[in-house]
Formats: C-alpha cells, structure tokens, sequence
C-alpha cells in the first residue's frame, strides 16, 4: 500500500530493523512495484559553476568557502547540447542539468536554459534541471519548454536544517516543490548523510519525503563527500551499512519512486553497491563528475551492470506505460462497435 501518512514510530521501527531483515523487507518491497534488474541512468552536468551565495556546508560551489572549484559562467546551449549528446551515446536516459545559483531569475540566462531544455529534449532524453529556488510560473515556463524533473533536495531533517545551512529554510525547500508539482512536473528530491547528523535526522528527512501529498518521482540518496575547504571538509562519510539502511528504508516507505544512488559512489566497492541495488536502489548518476566531485567511470558502471546483469531503463517509461494502459480500453472499444 502506498502511504503518506507515516508516523515517526513508523519509520524508527523500519529504520532499526536487524539489518539482514531490513534488506529483505525493502528487496521484496521493490519486487512487488520496480523490476528488480533495471536501474536508470542519469547524467548530472554543470552548466554554471561556483560563485554561489548560499552557505551550503557541504558545498564545493559557495562563493564564501576557499575551494578548489573555479567560478565558471553559464555554458553556450551548444556545448551543453554535444553534452547531452554524449550522455544519450553512453546510454543515459536522464539529462539533469545543474546551475549554481540559490534562485532562479528571470533574465537572459533563464531564456538560454529553457533553450537548452527544448534541445536536450528533442534529443529524447528525460530532462531535468537544478537551478535552485523557483516560483510556479518559472516551473511553468521550465515545463513548457520540454522539462521533465525538477531536482531539489530538503538535504536533512527539518531539525537539523539550521546546522548545516543558513541562507535559506526548511520551509524555502518545500515551496520550492510545491511548486515544481503544481507545474506537473516530477518532484526529484532527496538527501545527504554523513553531514554529522544522527540516525534521527535521517529518519527525519525519509519521514518528510514519504509524508508528501505525492512521494518524490525520485528520491536521491546522497554520502558526503568531504570537499577541503567547506566546514565539512574534515567530516567523516557515512559507512556503507548506513547507505544501504537509508536506501532500504526509503524503499519501503515509497514503493514507487526511483531511489537513487547518487554522490559517494566513487568510494564504494561492487559488493556495497550491490547491496545498495538489492536493498532497493534503482538509479544512479554515470558520468566521470558528478557537479564538481569525481564519479565512477562510465567503463566501471558497464562492468557492474554486466556483472550484475542490469539492464538500463529506458527513457519515459512511465509515459510509454500509460499510453498502453490508455490504447487497451479503445481497441476494445473499437473491437465492440465492429461486433
């Protein structure tokens, strides 16, 4: 049963689960509504790079913080287009574009990324853009131009929101998305651990998503990855075990959404995120750069999928199913009125 309506005791007695049961519990979960041996896979690019105001502590890209990350201003549609190109060639089927800004405006730069959503999405790639805070008519402007997804994190609990970053709120985050759904377009949001927080935060965080009115289309589940020069540059990732307790819980708690194992990858072995996969996770960023931090190569994925025998979804296979559930009824339709 789909539910957004979980209780904090709920998702606690999930979450603690001996770990074996846990993953069993969440592999069974994702049988009943994923198939098991699909994974999609996306591509993340930044189009516009550092120089952001926000104070983000896990951030490579705030202007504030001494990084290794140089400012770089928005890239020409045609680069960006080759960009997709090559993603769609190694066998994306997502196109997610990432600009470092806290909001969006609206001015020329807006005007050139809705151009670059209209090409990537002539190219037949689900296309999906992170541009910070928007209001509905720029989700509108964006979904009118070929958008696909929107990604915005909440990143942690609502309690522990203020720890790790100040600029914005909790509250800035959930409009954000209720934004992006009252435009129809699909909620990609996720978060962080290994920021510091503890297991109630991550419950936290999971409670929020799987109490929205609609779960998240996608729910990305990122691990810290320390960048030198950010308050958390010295912090600790979060162990594999708790990777996979975190996937396996959001599987449970949102059936159908696509979990997705997204930043800290380059640090996990084939075996831990195999377990992450068996544990429900059915999405991953390919591409040597995630943003600005280091990814698996894009050979390492293939050997892990042909290991695995893990077949790439395809793009828009939500749309494509509901047209054959539409088409079924008229044929009978038509069948009836020849009879």
């Amino acid at each position: 049963m789909i539910r957004n309506n979980w209780t904090r005791e709920e998702v606690e007695a999930i979450y603690n689960l001996p770990f074996m049961e846990l993953v069993y519990q969440a592999a069974t979960v994702h049988r009943q509504y994923n198939d098991p041996q699909e994974v999609q896979i996306s591509t993340l690019l930044s189009i516009k790079t550092g120089g952001c105001p926000e104070d983000c502590s896990y951030c490579s890209q705030a202007a504030r913080y001494h990084t290794d990350v140089k400012v770089q201003k928005l890239m020409e549609t045609p680069e960006v287009l080759a960009a997709a190109q090559r993603a769609k060639d190694a066998g994306s089927s997502r196109f997610c574009m990432g600009a470092a800004w806290r909001e969006v405006r609206d001015n020329k730069d807006f005007d050139k990324v809705l151009d670059m959503v209209k090409g990537v999405n002539e190219l037949g790639l689900e296309v999906c853009c992170t541009l910070g805070m928007l209001s509905e008519s720029q989700a509108e402007k964006l979904k009118d131009a070929g958008l696909y997804a929107y990604n915005h994190n909440i990143d942690t609990s609502e309690e522990n929101y203020e720890d790790v970053i100040s600029t914005r709120t909790f509250s800035d985050r959930l409009n954000t998305i209720d934004n992006v759904r009252k435009a129809k377009l699909s909620v990609c949001s996720g978060g962080i651990i290994g920021l510091g927080e503890g297991d109630a935060d991550r419950m936290g965080m999971l409670k929020t998503l799987a109490n929205m009115p609609q779960h998240p289309d996608s729910v990305p589940i990122n691990n810290l990855v320390p960048i030198k020069g950010t308050p958390l540059g010295e912090q600790e990732p979060a162990s594999i075990w708790d990777m996979v307790r975190t996937i396996a819980t959001a599987r449970i708690l949102m059936p159908k959404s696509m979990v997705r194992l997204s930043a800290g990858r380059l640090d996990m072995s084939y075996e831990g995120q195999t377990l992450c996969f068996m544990a429900g996770a059915n999405s991953i960023f390919s591409g040597d750069v995630l943003l600005t931090t280091p990814n698996p190569a894009v050979s390492n994925d293939k050997e892990l999928f042909q290991i695995l025998s893990i077949k790439p979804r395809e793009a828009f296979k939500e749309k494509k199913q509901a047209a054959e559930v539409n088409f079924i009824p008229s044929v009978a339709e038509a069948m009836a009125e020849i009879l």
